[in-house]
């Protein structure tokens, strides 16, 4: 953890030694009572923890706030909804990388089933945009959604700026050659990728077919490899 993030309630009480973030700061930070380290209020302004004093089953912590910390990029991100465990790296790297939104919709060649996994249905997933975010210094949480399908999730995306589809079948243009225009859309298919109905949609809708070179990705590496193409072309790497 680079950043220790809190909600405003948690602010308010002691943190118990059974949590991570207890642990972090005791074991990993090896902080002591009137040692301070890094934290951030969700969506908030970043600033100093001060260690009051260890109890036998909480820290007991005081907080100065700072600065509040830059907005999320302007780039959305569309993905079929995957495995479980390939969900939790795209929450995690994407938050990392700073989009504004993640949707996982349910697409045709997709499992249904991914959108039952506890992953969503025990909210473990805002736990992964936590990690991402305290990795990259960062307060902002992106807004998430899952089981939607393609054309709900396409109605309701900020009109104008970019749109972009990556597609092994159709592309003739690699992303990152041609010029994006904030705010970004970039939708990344399912394992098995798109179906032609999938692309008649996205082609309607507006979306321009590319690609990342002849190698065929994983979804989680498309993801953070097409977000940071369009960082850079966005001038913000």
């Amino acid at each position: 953890m680079n950043l220790i993030l809190f909600d405003p309630d948690e602010t308010l009480r002691s943190l118990p030694l059974d949590d991570p973030r207890a642990r972090h700061v005791l074991q990993v930070l090896r902080r002591q009572a009137g040692d301070s380290f890094d934290v951030g209020l969700v969506d908030g302004p970043r600033g100093k923890a001060t260690v009051e004093r260890i109890d036998g089953d909480a820290l007991r912590l005081s907080f100065e706030w700072g600065e509040e910390t830059p907005p999320l990029e302007p780039v959305t991100l569309i993905v079929g909804l995957p495995r479980p465990q390939t969900a939790r790296k795209v929450l995690e790297e994407a938050t990392a990388l700073g989009v504004q939104a993640m949707h996982f919709v349910t697409s045709e060649r997709g499992d249904p089933g991914y959108g039952r996994s506890r992953l969503w249905s025990s909210g473990e997933w805002r736990r992964h945009l936590i990690a991402g975010a305290e990795q990259a210094f960062s307060t902002r949480l992106p807004i998430v959604s899952w089981g939607r399908g393609l054309e709900d999730a396409i109605g309701g995306i900020e009109a104008g700026g970019t749109r972009r589809a990556l597609d092994n079948y159709e592309a003739q243009d690699r992303l990152g050659a041609i010029e994006v225009i904030a705010p970004v859309t970039l939708a990344i298919g399912p394992e098995r990728g798109w179906t032609e109905a999938e692309r008649r949609l996205l082609r309607e809708a507006g979306f321009r077919f590319v690609h990342l070179g002849e190698r065929v990705l994983r979804v989680e590496t498309a993801c953070v490899a097409a977000i940071a193409l369009v960082r850079a072309g966005l001038g913000r790497m």
